[in-house]
């Protein structure tokens, strides 16, 4: 059981860092520049459909005023105008064309660019420290990674695959009414787009917050709900059911409350756009139809405008739509991103070496360790397992015993002092590694949702079946495994629920004899049991530890009377050290603990 005074304590919560737009798109750029010819092939595409997209009108236009009776072509029904004809079909499939090569080339460049962060980010995770993730809450983090890789699709589906093209599309329009037509129709236009773009992006801006605030409640729901499904039997021992469920509808009124604004802001933005667009479609309509009367254009003119008008009308009218979820992309992957910038706390020497082991001793030297600066854990621990003994390590609660596992493991550093294995530092080893040569078997052994076989297997990856049987049947469990309906393929249940503790302490047992370590740790791994299970894992344990270097953290002092040494702790102070004997004639703190633990078995024995 972990204790909450050998735990580091809980960060003062701090908002989380801000992340600029730029800075989120100038993080994702690389991801993409790995296929740079690909986005550029992508982008020749994109201006290949626009232009096409562009022509259709223009061809109409010549069709039209092809087929239109006037004093000087009086015939012009009778000719067929197959080279527009030819044409505007030529136009319209070049569009779908170029369109769908467009996205078959960005294809693989969206869904690696995922892939490749959404594996960075879990790999950052897993190198992360134990501090982290002590005080991580996996339903908000899982539900932030969830929405930040499915942004990177949507952020860059949205803004080459929209945004871009529109932009082209707007350019190339313009461009043709300036070089055609009287100023005013440019004009007209370009006022339109100003305004749609600058009433869309303030609105859009101001409606943000209500969007992080969403993100914000749906996060903390999502990890009440994710929180007490995992303490399932917790909740059902206390009967708090009610209580859960009331907790969980307080997280999702915030996220109710908060998307009832974030629509009502919505439709204000809808009918704001919609207003400018028809201003514009009518002033440019006006205009033509002036035009054509004057003489000055021609039906074919008026049909060319009202196309374009209509062309950019469709992707100007999701624009906004378009931006908020460009908007709404880049405040999810915000939170994405910003794991990446969470400081590794423990990360390798640049110039750090594997671990060399022969005997694998292992010592304390001078060990100060605090989590806390204001409260130090360990004082002066210094001590040396010799190769191949076992050394016990007892104490009171709190008085820093769990800690020494973690140093070893080197999920912290280690204030002042140092750890060596066979007189190697560890600060100089690549920790993957260390923990290569470390085994343990932890009080409160927890399973992966998967097969007996997957979870032994776990300590050796790759491991053959026979391996794995053989490994069980060293930890005792074989038989048990081969009683069940599907032997090794039995579910164990999330976290291992489906066996019980002594059986989990075996499948834990056997998968570190799989992993076939140099150094072992038992971290009070019996505490949990009863006694009479106890007896038979310890006779197992000291099986395995016979030939390994083995730390024993205890706390029931009659599992490590034979250790060849024995390391008394007291408020992070190694206060007394030496055999089970000679502890027990010192007559010290050891012998006191003893006397307890004695009187307090014959008590219990004298009530059975």
């Amino acid at each position: 059981m972990r204790r909450y005074s050998e735990s580091p304590p809980a960060p003062a919560s701090t908002p989380a860092s801000s992340r600029s737009d730029f800075s989120t798109l100038r993080t994702l750029l690389p991801y993409l520049w790995v296929y740079k010819w690909r986005v550029a092939l992508a982008l020749g595409c994109l201006v290949g459909a626009k232009l096409a997209n562009v022509g259709v009108p223009v061809v109409m236009k010549k069709l039209i005023d092809s087929l239109t009776i006037t004093p000087s072509h009086p015939q012009a029904l009778l000719v067929l105008p197959l080279g527009a004809l030819v044409a505007y079909g030529v136009l319209r499939v070049s569009t779908t064309v170029f369109t769908e090569l467009r996205e078959f080339l960005f294809a693989r460049v969206t869904q690696r660019a995922v892939r490749t962060i959404a594996l960075k980010v879990f790999r950052h995770l897993h190198a992360l420290s134990l501090r982290f993730h002590l005080n991580r809450q996996t339903g908000g983090m899982t539900r932030d990674i969830e929405r930040g890789t499915r942004a990177v699709g949507s952020l860059i589906s949205y803004t080459l695959f929209n945004i871009l093209p529109t932009l082209v599309e707007i350019t190339l329009v313009l461009g043709y009414l300036v070089t055609h037509y009287d100023i005013w129709f440019s004009v007209i236009t370009f006022v339109a787009l100003v305004s749609y773009i600058t009433f869309t992006v303030i609105i859009t801006n101001w409606r943000t917050h209500f969007r992080r605030t969403m993100n914000e409640m749906d996060s903390k729901a999502n990890t009440k709900a994710i929180d007490s499904l995992i303490n399932y039997e917790t909740v059902k021992y206390f009967g708090n059911e009610e209580y859960e469920a009331r907790r969980y509808d307080e997280g999702l009124q915030n996220y109710e409350s908060a998307a009832v604004k974030s629509q009502t802001s919505l439709s204000l933005l809808n009918t704001g756009q919609s207003m400018i667009i028809a201003i514009a479609v009518t002033l440019i309509l006006w205009r033509a139809t002036v035009g054509v009367i004057d003489g000055k254009m021609t039906l074919g003119d008026l049909v060319l405008v009202n196309s374009f008008m209509i062309q950019l009308y469709i992707p100007l009218n999701f624009l906004g739509v378009i931006y908020r979820e460009i908007k709404q992309s880049l405040a999810d992957m915000e939170k994405l991103f910003s794991l990446l910038d969470q400081n590794r706390e423990i990360a390798d020497a640049p110039d750090a070496r594997p671990l060399v082991t022969h005997g694998a001793q292992v010592r304390f030297n001078h060990v100060d360790f605090s989590y806390d600066p204001k409260r130090q854990i360990l004082f002066d621990v210094d001590f040396t397992i010799a190769p191949g003994t076992t050394t016990a390590v007892v104490g009171h609660s709190g008085s820093g015993k769990s800690t020494l596992s973690r140093l070893l493991f080197r999920f912290y550093e280690v204030n002042s002092g140092s750890i060596t294995i066979d007189g190697q530092d560890l600060r100089s080893l690549t920790q993957d590694s260390v923990r290569h040569a470390i085994g343990i078997v932890p009080q409160d052994t927890v399973l992966f949702n998967d097969t007996i076989e997957y979870n032994i297997a776990y300590g050796k990856p790759g491991a053959s079946h026979d391996e794995i049987v053989a490994a069980a049947r060293a930890a005792s469990i074989h038989d048990f495994i081969d009683s069940l309906p599907d032997g090794y393929k039995s579910m164990v249940g999330e976290r291992g629920l489906k066996l019980s503790g002594g059986e989990k302490q075996r499948v834990a047992i056997a998968r570190t004899l799989l992993k076939n370590p140099a150094i072992l740790i038992f971290d009070e791994a019996t505490s949990a049991l009863d006694s009479k299970a106890e007896q038979a894992i310890q006779a197992q344990l000291k099986e395995i530890s016979r030939t390994r270097t083995t730390m024993v953290i205890a706390h029931r002092l009659s599992t490590v009377a034979d250790a060849q040494q024995i390391i008394v702790l007291d408020h992070g102070r190694i206060v007394e050290r030496g055999t089970h004997q000679s502890l027990l004639a010192a007559n010290g703190l050891y012998a006191q603990m003893w006397e307890r633990q004695q009187a307090k078995a014959e008590e219990e024995d004298s009530v059975v």
